[in-house]
């Protein structure tokens, strides 16, 4: 019996939890990396935003296990993202987590996936003109237009994705927060139908000879 309590004692022990929580900082470092930022900003802002009371470069840096000048980089560059704001005045001055991220992330989907997804768009829509034109006029193409199609009704529902990404926030309540998935299901729900209305649209490929 002292043997199983003295094992639950160990397994609640502030250093297994320390180690759970940068595992979650490590966890959120390498998805950031994956937007184009780099994994320290992740690991110093998870660990903010998971701590009860702000913290100072120093205790962020020992923490981490990384150097201050490092933590003192990031802390600096994720302050320019309005991302971490410092509690007080003074160099020494401790750190918090900004939680509100939707902000920065909706510019970069604005500058970088909604550019990318619009690009696509635009020249679907060109080529689709085309092939209709060209097609009105008896003239044979090497395009499938309803697969055209198909990917135009596709690359609008990402747009429509990305713009109920764009329009989140944060929500301030376990009731709010209901309210955003409700409205994010309805949308996400009428963005599928539209797709699968596109597919239905599209005729299944021809089967060849010797195929089943």
């Amino acid at each position: 019996m002292a043997t199983a309590r003295s094992t639950a004692a160990s397994a609640r022990s502030p250093e297994q939890l320390d180690r759970y929580v940068l595992q979650i900082c490590t966890s959120v470092g390498e998805f950031i990396a994956w937007w184009g930022f780099k994994a320290i900003h992740g690991r110093v802002w998870a660990l903010l935003a998971l701590r009860r009371e702000p913290m100072s470069q120093a205790d962020v840096a020992r923490m981490l296990g990384v150097s201050r000048a490092l933590v003192s980089s990031a802390i600096h560059e994720l302050e320019g993202y309005n991302l971490v704001s410092p509690v007080g005045e003074g160099r020494n001055a401790p750190w918090q987590a900004v939680l509100d991220v939707w902000p920065v992330i909706g510019e970069v989907l604005r500058t970088r996936e909604w550019v990318m997804v619009e690009s696509a768009r635009t020249a679907l829509e060109a080529a689709i003109a085309q092939a209709e034109l060209a097609t009105e006029l008896g003239e044979d193409i090497d395009y499938d237009l309803a697969r055209m199609r198909l990917l135009l009704a596709l690359t609008e529902t990402a747009h429509g994705m990305l713009r109920l990404l764009v329009s989140l926030s944060i929500p301030r309540s376990v009731d709010s927060l209901r309210g955003t998935l409700g409205k994010a299901g309805t949308i996400l729900r009428a963005l599928r139908a539209r797709g699968q209305q596109a597919l239905g649209r599209v005729p299944a490929p021809a089967v060849g000879p010797g195929r089943s």
